[in-house]
């Protein structure tokens, strides 16, 4: 079987609509037209969104509680086919900032006031803090939105994940999750050269969380939904799950869950060792240890093959590298990591100012208001989201069953160390 599927890296929901570009496979192509595309030069699938008007932006955060992401208001100013129209911010001192920041003369305490006034196109969901999406995503779908482009993770349990896929589908919403590099066009390149037998055969992948004072649970939500929406990229959907959650190097207990940072909702332990089995027979391990070591010299995602490796370091330029030869037996030579770049393996990246568009979310973006114009799903959806937050749960319910493998879809919907 071939470990990373027949065309696709993750499955598709629902029938992709006609002239919808895969998402893997998305070339440099399809890439530079998400960078220079206008609305005079798109073709409409949607003849409800004329197309010689800017998108009507609105972006909520809220200061001292998440704030603005990374960058998640400030990209729309780059965006000529959008103009930023509203503004919301509980925090009066932070509201006035974010307004001289964007430029625009009135700003809103209630986001759901916003919302009404200014009647936007696509919503920003920026705040970092996950327990006020949920209510934020619903306003904006209520409101009209026709797209919600929102800081990871999505929401705090697969049970919210449940409402919101089914609010935003109901209404034709289009939801896309801020996970940068997924929106990388090195990804294809990457898969394609796995497929092609570049690293031999492919037995697993690894990741690893910064491992910094966030180390273990909290690591694995607020950093950890990265790694795990790119490895779905190439592994496809999650079967099933077994962890281990440990609390200063003793089996975690449940008079050691607590609320986690970042309005996560509740968690435990400091050291988390988790395996999924994946769609396409690809193992994936997770681990994330407090206080690890160098401060974000694990962060990333490892495919490991028969003949080499394939190493992404989460928003860095180059995001890919190759080490090859056979990763279990030490060799004579000195093996250099290549850098990997949309022309290839240790090739000069032919796009301009490529990182900047990545971690800068102008991709992610663009890609979302393609998504609206077309009718299709963006590259990063709010199923992908779902699978993330679900993924991370399961790691917390194998725990709580007693390191007991659990399957997909997860039968408790809730956090689970409410159930404790």
């Amino acid at each position: 079987m071939n470990p990373l599927g027949a065309d696709r890296g993750i499955l598709t929901r629902s029938p992709s609509p006609a002239g919808y570009p895969d998402a893997p496979n998305m070339n440099r192509r399809h890439f530079l037209s998400l960078l220079t595309v206008s609305s005079a030069g798109m073709s409409l699938s949607r003849a409800s969104f004329p197309v010689d008007r800017k998108f009507r932006v609105a972006v909520i955060g809220h200061t001292g509680r998440g704030n603005y992401g990374h960058g998640e208001d400030a990209v729309w100013l780059k965006i000529p086919e959008a103009e930023i129209v509203g503004l919301a911010d509980a925090d009066p001192k932070g509201l006035e900032a974010e307004q001289k920041k964007l430029r625009l003369e009135k700003g809103y305490a209630d986001y759901r006031e916003m919302l009404s006034e200014v009647k936007p196109d696509i919503v920003t969901i920026a705040p970092r803090f996950v327990d006020e999406h949920r209510e934020m995503t619903l306003a904006a779908i209520a409101a009209g939105a026709l797209g919600i482009y929102m800081e990871k993770p999505f929401c705090r349990s697969p049970e919210e994940a449940d409402e919101l896929v089914a609010a935003a589908e109901a209404k034709g919403v289009k939801i896309s999750i801020a996970h940068r590099n997924r929106f990388h066009p090195v990804l294809p390149v990457v898969r394609k050269l796995i497929q092609d037998g570049t690293i031999g055969k492919a037995l697993e992948m690894r990741a690893r969380g910064k491992e910094d004072k966030r180390g273990g649970a909290q690591d694995l939500w607020v950093l950890g939904a990265h790694l795990l929406n790119l490895a779905c990229y190439f592994g496809g959907e999650p079967v099933a799950c077994s962890a281990a959650i440990f609390q200063d190097g003793r089996l975690a207990a449940p008079a050691d869950v607590r609320e986690g940072d970042e309005g996560v909702g509740l968690l435990s332990g400091n050291e988390v060792h988790a395996r999924y089995e994946l769609e396409h027979g690809l193992p994936l391990f997770f681990d994330s240890v407090a206080n690890a070591g160098t401060r974000e010299s694990g962060f990333g995602l490892q495919v490991i093959g028969t003949k080499g490796i394939i190493d992404f370091r989460l928003d860095e330029e180059p995001l890919a590298h190759l080490l090859g030869g056979n990763p279990f037996r030490p060799r004579a030579d000195a093996a250099l990591w290549q850098p990997i770049t949309t022309a290839g393996i240790g090739l000069p990246e032919p796009i301009p100012n490529l990182g900047p568009q990545v971690s800068g979310h102008v991709l992610a973006v663009r890609d979302l208001m393609a998504a609206i114009r077309e009718d299709r799903a963006p590259l990063c959806d709010a199923w992908a989201g779902r699978t993330t937050v679900e993924m991370i749960c399961a790691v917390f319910e194998s725990h709580r069953l007693g390191g007991r493998r659990v399957t997909f879809p997860l039968r408790t919907r809730k956090n689970p160390f409410a159930l404790s």
